[in-house]
């Protein structure tokens, strides 16, 4: 993770510890917070931290932006929740802790990726822009996360389309999968510090890049489980490992360049590096 956002990331959790805390029966807020504090890296809320920061400077209170970066990550969760179920990818553990439905039950998962999901928008909407600003932020996010992005998506992998063989298939699966959340984080980062239009198009630019890059290292990072015989499609096997580095550093390069437009990006090239480049 680039250096200096720890801090970021200690804001962003700690907002996520405040929520749920009046959920009853208390074994269900017990399952809402278990997956929100497994050890993950946060890319996506401090995508939308550093988003502020490209537009507001550096030492800008980034806190307004905090119930968007809350939002993406809750969305994000909910998503883990659900597609480890048995009906998706039936997983039993996620980053060396047992998944949800087997921590609880299948019913708590189910119950608890539906409240996490509403409760993204409940948060997004405590924030303090304007009003026309909180409804494009909604309108951004609810289709990011809906049937035209990351679900959508999931409805790929999952085979309603039939099998993805080819590049332009498994590119439009992970638009929407893992792009289009990724993509919004840096959005919803720009719209909360009042981007202009260019900067906010910079800002897609960017996030739509490191959005389809990060999937793209995540496949270069499980090169060999994914080659076993009956494995998901995988860049690697479109377009062979050196390929695939070759084309996320394509995508590293293209969000830096959409980073030349905004005043202080330091922080988003480092991300875009840090995304390509991590070895975890």
């Amino acid at each position: 993770m680039p250096e200096g956002l720890q801090g970021w990331r200690e804001l962003v959790e700690e907002g996520l510890r405040a929520l749920f805390a009046d959920a009853w029966p208390e074994r269900f807020g017990e399952a809402l917070r278990y997956p929100l504090f497994t050890g993950g890296k946060r890319v996506r809320p401090l995508l939308t931290l550093l988003a502020h920061e490209a537009v507001r400077g550096e030492g800008a209170d980034v806190r307004s932006a905090l119930p968007a970066a809350m939002a993406v990550e809750l969305i994000h969760t909910y998503s883990l929740v659900h597609d480890d179920l048995p009906a998706m990818d039936d997983d039993d553990e996620r980053r060396g802790r047992p998944t949800l439905h087997r921590a609880f039950d299948e019913a708590a998962a189910v119950l608890a990726g539906d409240a996490l999901l509403t409760e993204a928008f409940r948060v997004l909407l405590s924030g303090s822009q304007p009003p026309a600003v909180q409804v494009e932020m909604v309108r951004r996010l609810s289709e990011a996360a809906g049937y035209r992005g990351m679900v959508g998506g999931q409805a790929a992998d999952v085979g309603l389309g039939g099998q993805v063989n080819t590049l332009d298939e498994l590119v439009r699966l992970h638009r929407g999968k893992t792009g289009a959340l990724i993509e919004v984080s840096v959005t919803l980062g720009g719209l909360s510090a009042g981007a202009d239009p260019d900067r906010l198009a910079a800002l897609q630019r960017y996030g739509r890049a490191v959005g389809l890059a990060f999937q793209l290292a995540d496949d270069v990072l499980d090169a060999d489980e994914d080659a076993e015989a009956g494995g998901p499609p995988s860049y690697v096997k479109l377009l062979g490992l050196e390929g695939t580095q070759a084309r996320a550093g394509e995508l590293r390069d293209e969000a830096m360049s959409a980073c030349t437009s905004l005043p202080y990006a330091a922080g988003l090239e480092a991300m875009a590096r840090f995304i390509v480049d991590r070895d975890h």
